[in-house]
């Protein structure tokens, strides 16, 4: 007799009861009370043993039972009487006492208690911890492992009895399972390569062993189906699992313990159907409410949900809300040692900080488990604990990150959020080489956004920490790295299926990677930033009745960070939108007032400094040096001894007071502070403007001035040494070249200059202002004006300084590339310098040179008004009068070789009068104390023009009006036809712009009618679709809309047709022929839906001597071309009832016809509407009922007919569909169509040539030397 085990034999499938509210419990079968026989009595006596209310200790009974000599069933059902009341070891103690006395009997007889020994050990092993508790001794507590072991032995010992016994192929695959729970999963080589190891390898056999249970069983066991589907969840087929959990389910659908919903929810979150899941674990918990594993798992689901909105979203509260009080506290009441309940209610706890009970809930989470995961979140939990707290032990928690991850299979497969805090952990250990390699390795495997935030944000920062130690390796790499996953961070906020939150401080390290290279970049992330502070504002929104106005968004901005704001200010600044950094910087100092009273602990007095002198730089460029004054004024007030203020205040005397005051000021400054580096640099670009040049560089007071500062203060200031080139860059400028021992002092001159720009440049490879003077260098040294361009020109794209443009105005001066020397000027002009005399005295030079290069006597006279410009500004310089009076002899010179046609009367009037005012500028030229040229060589061009000039003009002029005299009929008409062409262009532009904006609104009127049209198909397409449903439903008895039924009746006649051939084949085929006949029909039938012949129906209804019904096929109108009426004809093909051909009838478009045509018509009416169609259909079939139908053609004949009248009720529907198409498509075709030169150098006769510009600033200088970086 099999064993029994809660009242029925193991491997055997139950019954469960037919209402599901009935459900039953483990150990329902056991009996109340058992009766053991007495040996000695009468045979019906026996003790009575309560089976509900057993002794605590089993020994007494034990020694009844022994005594007695009872069978196996009675040791089995009171140890399943003890295992009912939770006593599962004195269960274990009964069954090894009892299997001692069944020694003597037959082996076999042990084979019950065995298996049920097995299953208690089992038990035992889930309830028993998976590592040694903290804080009790190794060798004290059984571990699950143990309890493993012991049920090892049980299995082994029955299988030597019967390995084929049917109990155990269950619980050697139980068996397996929970030993894979305690074997960790592999690293494997990649996430997608198989996995290969021990734990694998006991699935698998676990999985073997439930096939078999079910093999013996005949696949009726569903214990072991449940079991070989939580093997196969255990190795990631979550389909193969959900086919199992849904095997069981069809065949115990009231089955509750175990649940097969709940593994299928779980299968179903797995393959990604996260509301499926949800639906089959409500299913579970509507059977059974007491559900711990479906609350929890409802919990979970809910806590997952809340995770896709942001803690400060509305949306989040009452979603977390509800897992956690509906559900997770729901699963903890029930049973507070489910593991997967208390890594739960572990991440709760964690949040509030109670970390006593988090480190409860989590030892629980590790020590009961069965599941690798569980574990895993157990450990993480500990590990954020000890990383979370005040004092964080960061040893034991990077210990146990590492264990979490583990549990997952560590590696490529290991947990992420373990990872993380092992990054976390070794950045707080400052191994920032060890954490970017490891989140290197997570960005390779799972492309985390997080994961990039976090490396980006170290590559940054070994940026920023570089450039704060002045360190000179090459960081481009770094930069380029961080950026780019940044960046990648910042594209993936704006992808609305992975709803991120945006994080400032990723926009923050943007800006300050932007900030050298691309500012404009910058400005655009901080601008972000702004905006997000703004949007998390609860009153970001204007009250009722006020507009948002930019007062709004300054009042909004005054709750900002005041450094935000003032960083965006000098963003503001740099881009010379000095309007909207002043705002900016006047907000910031407001929210400087706020932020301390919120914040107690901000330095407010620092940030208020800050702000405010960065006010009066915006002042200063503005040109509202009184208000900058104030300011500075206000700070020196707060701190006497803020340097930078003091000296910005001398420069602004300076500027006001070149002659008195100014000198002063800079005087006293260096005296008061001669140590500070930025003072030195300002003073030494004082000197450079006001000192006298020297003769020797030796003795010159700026040179000694650099030197003093490189000696004994800074060898390495930049500043100085940038000075320094300057210097010797305008001393060989300025070196005599007349014998080879000149020249060669000369060039050695520029070689020191270019050294000490060189040693700027090593210092700083950024100082444009050292790669401009070596450029300079280039130019007058070498003659090399190619690399020179390349220089300026990259410099041009660093320093927003005028100096540049200068200098590329002069190299593409020498380059004869006029047009871009001037632009460059311009540009130049551009920079507040719009009466510096020098810009525009090298523009009249440009323009001359142009306009001899060119013959045109406008370029010169535009020369000439820039030469009078530049001498109006300064007049008391008497090389720009020189200048204009050159231009003066050169334009008098070039008119007077033009011909007669190409100058007039007037021009050369005029020339000849600039002719005499240069003659007598020359000569007060002459008489000057410093001209600019030698006296005599002014006087020679003095009488030149006063001699040769003078008379070649006065022939000019009598020419001149000779030639216009004579031509003056010519001229005048030319010029009329020339006022007409350009009258008649006028008139034809102005035509061709009028013929193209009424074509565009003949365009716009035709879309407008065409969107019209397909707007009115539309609707009529939907109301025709709404009659016909109407039509094609009704409603039943029960109130509900059904189709109709249109085919009863026909089917009905079908079936009478049907009988009737029976009958007919039964008169015509008799005997063997008969036979035939009707294979041959069987035959035809099965190969007509191939026949595609119509002409052997028509033979084969001819020889029978009956008359074939005519058949007819409808072709659609179509439109073949764009034109009104282009349409192809409409065919009506009708099969004839004689032989020959079908004919057709044409009927073309808007023509009348016979009557064959009318009854064309006809049929075409029918086919667009539903109910005539039926009425045509029933005539049809009532004539068809008619006939006799005496062969199988005729009946395939009538069959096709049928289908054919189906087809014409679906053509109204075609038709329509048709012409909507045809609209639309024709819309849409529609729519388709739908420093400077020398200051006295003059433009010609230049024996030394046209140096380049001398102002070469110096590095951190943006307005020459006077202009220090802003305060961020």
């Amino acid at each position: 007799m099999a064993p029994l085990l809660n009242g029925y034999t193991n491997g055997t499938s139950r019954h469960l009861p037919e209402d599901p509210s009935v459900v039953e419990s483990r150990f329902s079968d056991v009996p109340s009370q058992i009766d053991i026989p007495v040996s000695g009595l009468d045979a019906e006596e026996a003790v009575e043993v309560n089976l509900e209310e057993l002794l605590d200790d089993p020994t007494e009974l034990c020694t009844l039972l022994e005594q007695e000599g009872v069978g196996k069933h009675y040791w089995m059902v009171i140890a399943l009487a003890y295992a009912k009341q939770s006593k599962v070891d004195h269960a274990i103690e009964i069954l090894s006492k009892g299997m001692g006395t069944l020694n003597r009997g037959n082996p076999k007889e042990k084979l019950g208690p065995l298996s049920l020994t097995c299953w208690l050990y089992l038990w035992k092993s889930r309830e028993a911890p998976r590592v040694v508790p903290d804080g009790q001794p190794a060798g004290e507590t059984r571990l699950k492992d143990f309890y493993l072991q012991a049920a090892t032995g049980s299995l082994n010992e029955a299988s030597r009895i019967n390995p084929a016994f049917p109990p155990l192929f269950l619980a050697r695959g139980v068996l397996y399972l929970l030993r894979a729970s305690l074997q960790p999963p592999s690293k494997a080589a990649a996430p997608s390569a198989p996995e290969l190891s021990d734990r694998v390898d006991t699935l698998r056999q676990s999985i073997k062993c439930f096939e078999d249970a079910l093999r013996v069983s005949s696949g009726r066991n569903m214990m072991a189906i449940l079991g070989r589907a939580r093997a196969y969840f255990s190795l990631g087929k979550y389909a193969e699992a959900l086919d199992g959990y849904q095997e069981v389910l069809n065949k115990m659908p009231h089955l509750q313990d175990p649940d097969p919903r709940i593994g299928v929810g779980c299968c179903l979150w797995q393959l990604g159907h996260k509301d499926e899941a949800r639906e089959a674990w409500e299913r579970a918990l509507e059977l059974n409410p007491d559900s711990k594993i479906a609350n929890i798992l409802l919990g979970l689901f809910y806590i997952h949900n809340s995770s896709h909105y942001a803690t400060t979203d509305p949306a989040f509260g009452p979603i977390y809300k509800k897992a956690m009080t509906v559900y997770t506290q729901k699963a903890f009441k029930l049973d507070k040692e489910l593991p997967l309940t208390c890594a739960t209610f572990g991440s709760y706890f964690m949040m509030r900080k109670s970390w006593a009970t988090v480190d409860n809930l989590a030892r629980k989470a590790i020590e009961l488990t069965d599941v690798n995961a569980v574990a895993s979140d157990g450990w993480y939990l500990l590990a954020r604990k000890e990383h979370y707290q005040d004092r964080p032990d960061l040893p034991k928690a990077s210990d146990y990150y590492q264990k979490a991850d583990l549990a997952r299979g560590g590696g490529d497969k290991g947990y992420l959020p373990a990872r993380f805090g092992l990054v976390q952990i070794q950045i707080l250990q400052r191994d920032f080489d060890g954490a970017k390699f490891r989140l290197e390795k997570i960005i390779q495997q799972s492309k985390s956004i997080e994961a990039m935030m976090i490396l980006g944000a170290l590559y940054a920062e070994d940026v920023f920490r570089s450039q704060a130690n002045g360190v000179k390796e090459d960081k481009s790499a770094d930069v380029k790295k961080a950026t780019t996953l940044l960046e990648a961070v910042r594209l993936a906020w704006k992808d609305p299926q992975k709803n991120l939150t945006p994080d400032s401080s990723v926009l923050v390290y943007l800006a300050r990677l932007y900030e050298t290279e691309q500012p404009d970049k910058a400005l655009q992330c901080l601008h972000q930033v702004e905006q997000m502070s703004i949007n998390d504002m609860p009153e970001k929104e204007p009250p009722d009745g006020i507009e948002a106005d930019e007062a709004w968004m300054a009042k909004l901005r005054e709750q900002l960070s005041p450094q935000l704001l003032n960083n965006i200010g000098c963003f503001q600044h740099y881009a010379e939108r000095h309007e909207q950094a002043r705002e900016f910087f006047q907000t910031a100092l407001s929210a400087c007032v706020k932020a301390g009273e919120k914040d107690e602990g901000i330095d407010t007095d620092a940030l208020v400094t800050t702000i405010s002198y960065n006010l009066a730089r915006t002042y200063e460029a503005a040109g509202l040096l009184d208000e900058a004054k104030q300011v500075y004024e206000g700070l020196l007030a707060r701190h006497d001894d803020y340097t930078d203020a003091r000296t910005r205040l001398a420069y602004i005397e300076l500027r006001q007071n070149p002659q008195e005051a100014g000198p002063k000021a800079m005087t006293a400054l260096y005296e008061a502070d001669s140590s500070n580096l930025e003072v030195r640099s300002l003073f030494g670009w004082f000197l450079s403007k006001s000192k006298r040049r020297a003769a020797n560089i030796a003795e010159d007071q700026e040179q000694r001035h650099y030197k003093h500062t490189l000696q004994h203060h800074d060898k390495h200031d930049r500043y100085s040494l940038t000075g320094m080139g300057n210097l010797y860059l305008t001393t060989a400028r300025e070196m005599r070249r007349d014998t080879d021992q000149d020249k060669d002092k000369r060039r050695k001159t520029y070689e020191k200059a270019v050294e000490f720009y060189d040693k700027a440049l090593q210092l700083d490879p950024r100082n444009a202002y050292a790669a401009q003077g070596i450029a300079i260098a280039l130019v007058e040294d070498k003659k090399d004006l190619t690399a020179a361009v390349q220089l300026f020109s990259k410099v041009r794209d660093t320093v927003k300084d005028p100096s540049v443009y200068i200098n590329l105005g002069h190299v593409f001066a020498e380059l004869k590339q006029y047009s871009r020397s001037i632009e460059s000027y311009e540009a130049a002009l551009t920079y507040n310098r719009t009466s510096d005399p020098q810009i525009l005295a090298c523009l009249g030079r440009v323009w001359l040179l142009k306009g001899k290069l060119d013959k045109s006597p406008a370029a010169m006279k535009t020369s000439l008004s820039y030469s009078q410009r530049a001498l109006a500004i300064a007049p008391s310089q008497i090389h720009f009068q020189f200048n204009i009076a050159f231009v003066q002899i050169q334009l008098a010179q070039l008119l007077y070789t033009l011909p007669e046609a190409q100058r007039t009367l007037e021009d050369v009037i005029k020339a000849s009068s600039g002719l005499e005012e240069a003659i007598n500028s020359f000569c007060e030229i002459a008489q000057s104390k410093n001209p600019p040229y030698p006296r005599h060589d002014i006087e020679q061009r003095a009488n030149m023009g006063r001699n040769t000039m003078r008379r070649q003009l006065e022939r000019a002029i009598q020419s001149q009006r000779e030639y216009e005299e004579k031509n003056a009929a010519k001229l005048q008409e030319a010029r009329e036809l020339r006022e007409a062409e350009i009258r008649r262009r006028e008139e034809e532009k102005r035509r061709a712009e009028e013929q193209k904006e009424e074509e565009k609104r003949k365009i716009r009127e035709e879309r407008d009618k065409m969107a019209q049209l397909s707007r009115e198909l539309a609707e009529k397409r939907m109301e025709e679709e709404r009659r016909r449903e109407e039509a094609e439903y009704t409603t039943d008895t029960d109130g509900e809309r059904v189709k109709r039924s249109k085919r009863k009746k026909q089917a009905a006649k079908r079936k009478k047709r049907a009988e009737e051939n029976s009958g007919s084949e039964t008169e015509v085929g008799d005997g063997e022929d008969g036979n035939a006949v009707a294979a041959a029909k069987k035959s035809r039938r099965k190969k007509k839906a191939r026949s595609t012949e119509p002409d052997s129906a028509v033979d084969s209804s001819d020889a029978e001597g009956g008359a074939p019904k005519s058949k007819k096929k409808r072709k659609r109108l179509a439109r073949r071309g764009g034109k009104e009426g282009n349409f192809k004809s409409e065919e009506l093909v009708v099969d004839s009832d004689s032989e020959g051909a079908p004919r057709t009838v044409t009927q073309t478009n808007g023509g009348g016809g016979g009557p064959e045509d009318d009854d064309g018509d006809t049929r075409m009416r029918e086919a667009e509407d539903e109910d005539e169609d039926m009425a045509v259909s029933k005539q049809h079939s009532r004539k068809r009922n008619a006939r006799r139908i005496e062969d199988e053609a005729d009946e395939d004949k009538d069959e096709e007919e049928e289908e054919e009248e189906e087809e014409a009720e679906e053509q109204p529907e075609e038709q329509e569909s048709g012409k909507k198409t045809t609209a639309e498509r024709d819309a849409e075709e529609d729519e388709e169509s739908g420093g400077g030169i020398a200051g006295g150098a003059s433009f010609a006769d230049n024996p030394h040539g046209d140096p380049v510009d001398e102002s070469v600033g110096a590095a951190g200088d943006a307005g020459g030397a006077e202009d220090p970086l802003l305060q961020i």
